[in-house]
């Protein structure tokens, strides 16, 4: 049997296959596609199953455990995704069934989990929280994934829409902001953060980046408080750039005698694809048993 821990984004699959058992994980070579999610419904299952195939090209007893964005009904598979504009092709259809059909695999193999989720339990069981027990994640990228880990339960925590300042708080810590803010301060068009790091005037860098921090604190220090967090791990592809911006962080929240450890993912994409596969491993073990 093998297993393979699947990442579906806006714009993107990632894959590979893992192997988990006793606290000892292993991973093996990612597989990227970027995508055009808002092509057919026929063409992204296509797209889906062929990076499925590349990873396991022999192997007809595959596990499936795939970590999607939402609004989506996670356990019978059915994407609820309808004006986010992605997989506009997809909505109120059972994706699980027209995978399982494509690989020609049961569809109980096939287990569908919060991308939020998934990358707070990899970070849990196997990078920079293990050992803690209230916990936190934060994805920042194109848009801001959360979710909460008490114990070991782990929910989506669905923050991007929280009200904040003038509008919501992806308005203010997602790519987007980043694209407003280089127009509005010096005039410069950007597509996002990656071409703001080419900048070679480290000044402007640092400039937008210290807005981050304090925006990043403001926004987090109320949860972290309320959920008494004894750990937060931030990812997504702005975390990269973290030199910039976690210093201010961590400063803003000493003010308040916050006492939350502040991490940066050390396995970026892997943590995903690990949390992807552990609760589909749960259920195939209590299936079997």
């Amino acid at each position: 049997m093998k297993t393979i821990g699947l990442d579906i984004g806006g714009s993107h699959i990632s894959g590979a296959e893992l192997i988990i058992s006793d606290r000892d994980f292993q991973v093996g070579p990612i597989t990227e596609k970027v995508m055009d999610t808002s092509r057919t419904k026929e063409d992204l299952i296509l797209d889906w199953a062929s990076l499925v195939r590349s990873i396991n090209s022999s192997d007809s007893d595959i596990r499936l455990g795939i970590a999607m964005p939402g609004p989506f009904d996670y356990e019978n598979g059915i994407s609820l995704i309808k004006e986010q504009g992605k997989m506009k092709s997809l909505y109120g259809l059972s994706i699980k069934l027209m995978l399982a059909e494509e690989l020609e695999i049961p569809i109980r193999n096939i287990h569908f989990v919060n991308d939020a989720e998934a990358f707070l339990l990899g970070e849990k069981y196997a990078g920079e929280l293990k050992g803690f027990d209230k916990i936190m994640g934060i994805t920042l990228g194109t848009g801001l994934g959360s979710a909460i880990g008490i114990e070991n339960v782990v929910k989506d925590a669905k923050l991007w829409s929280s009200p904040f300042k003038d509008g919501i708080a992806e308005d203010y810590l997602g790519n987007a902001w980043f694209v407003k803010e280089a127009q509005r301060r010096f005039g410069t068009q950007v597509s996002g953060v990656r071409d703001i790091l080419s900048w070679t005037d480290q000044s402007r860098i640092q400039n937008i980046f210290t807005d981050l921090a304090n925006t990043l604190s403001e926004f987090l220090l109320p949860y972290l408080i309320r959920i008494q967090a004894e750990g937060l791990v931030l990812g997504g592809k702005i975390s990269l750039a973290h030199e910039y911006f976690l210093p201010r962080l961590l400063e803003n929240l000493k003010k308040f005698d916050c006492q939350t450890e502040i991490k940066i993912s050390k396995l970026g994409e892997k943590a995903a694809l690990i949390g992807a596969i552990l609760p589909c491993l749960s259920q195939f073990n209590n299936e079997e048993n």
